[in-house]
């Protein structure tokens, strides 16, 4: 079986909480955690900029600090004015594709990231609505998270549609591995079905970050790795490219397990770790590469 070209990170690198468990300092203009993060992940998935219009000298100075890295890619996640409020402008389309051609212009893009909520459920309004979308950022890889289990099964010609793992809570879409043109998406929410229930009855209501985070609070245990790992496997054969993020923020669980994740999707191959990861997770000590 061949591997596909692997690319895994986690989604966002800049968690305060992630020092001393992944960064041995905090950020400072002497200590780019970017930098740091991208010695050890080929890719990262953006998470600012669903929360704000980024400028473009944040774009450029990210690829400053990557310069030296090879095939590292950034995913770029929506702004939710597209995907959650549906009300955007002309000039907020011309915003986003002006960041997202710096870095396809440095071969730093690996697609933008297109992630609904749990009530995009697959109506006729909402399909039609994705159409729509899908054009206003033609020329870009396009990964498309939907969460509710109608889209189950659905394929698009010109676009991949993500694979998540979740709380399988209500109508939530099964962890199944999709393939788009020749890709794979894989993103890990984390299973903590009981802070996932409690942020449903929260949304829309002002919470601290750690509240926010609450829902993503889990490690994932070696065996659930290892059978998602041969899940994954099965589509080796149809796929170039498999993305794999994870989520589960928290205390720098996500980085673990993509650790973890590399080594089962890369054959058990040995990984290349900090010491501190390693400290604050000893279970990975067997993985190290030395």
């Amino acid at each position: 079986m061949k591997t596909p070209k692997l690319y895994v990170g986690t989604a966002g690198w800049s968690y305060n909480d992630w020092a001393p468990n992944f960064y041995p300092f905090s950020q400072s203009k002497e200590f780019s955690w970017l930098k740091y993060y991208s010695r050890y992940f080929n890719t990262v998935e953006v998470n600012s900029t669903y929360y704000t219009y980024l400028a473009s000298n944040i774009i450029k100075s990210w690829l400053r600090q990557i310069e030296e890295i090879d095939e590292f890619l950034f995913t770029v996640k929506l702004h939710m004015d597209f995907t959650h409020k549906h009300s955007f402008t002309e000039e907020q389309v011309h915003a986003v594709r002006y960041n997202l051609d710096i870095l396809k212009e440095s071969e730093r893009l690996g697609g933008v990231l297109m992630q609904f909520p749990y009530s995009f459920a697959s109506t006729e309004p909402n399909i039609d609505y994705l159409g729509q979308l899908i054009k206003k950022f033609e020329g870009y890889d396009k990964f498309v998270e939907v969460r509710h289990k109608s889209w189950q099964g659905k394929k698009a010609k010109t676009i991949t549609f993500c694979t998540i793992d979740q709380p399988q809570i209500g109508e939530a879409i099964e962890f199944n591995p999709v393939v788009g043109n020749e890709t794979a998406y894989i993103r890990f929410h984390g299973r903590n079905t009981e802070a996932w229930k409690k942020s449903l009855n929260n949304f829309g209501k002002k919470q601290t970050y750690e509240e926010r985070s609450a829902r993503y609070e889990y490690l994932y245990l070696p065996g659930e790795l290892v059978e998602i790992s041969e899940k994954i496997k099965e589509v080796y054969d149809k796929v170039k490219k498999v993305f794999i993020i994870t989520n589960n923020h928290p205390h720098g669980d996500a980085v673990a397990n993509a650790f973890e994740l590399m080594h089962y999707l890369k054959d058990h191959a040995k990984i290349k770790m900090p010491p501190a990861i390693v400290k604050a997770y000893p279970r990975l000590e067997k993985f190290l590469e030395t």
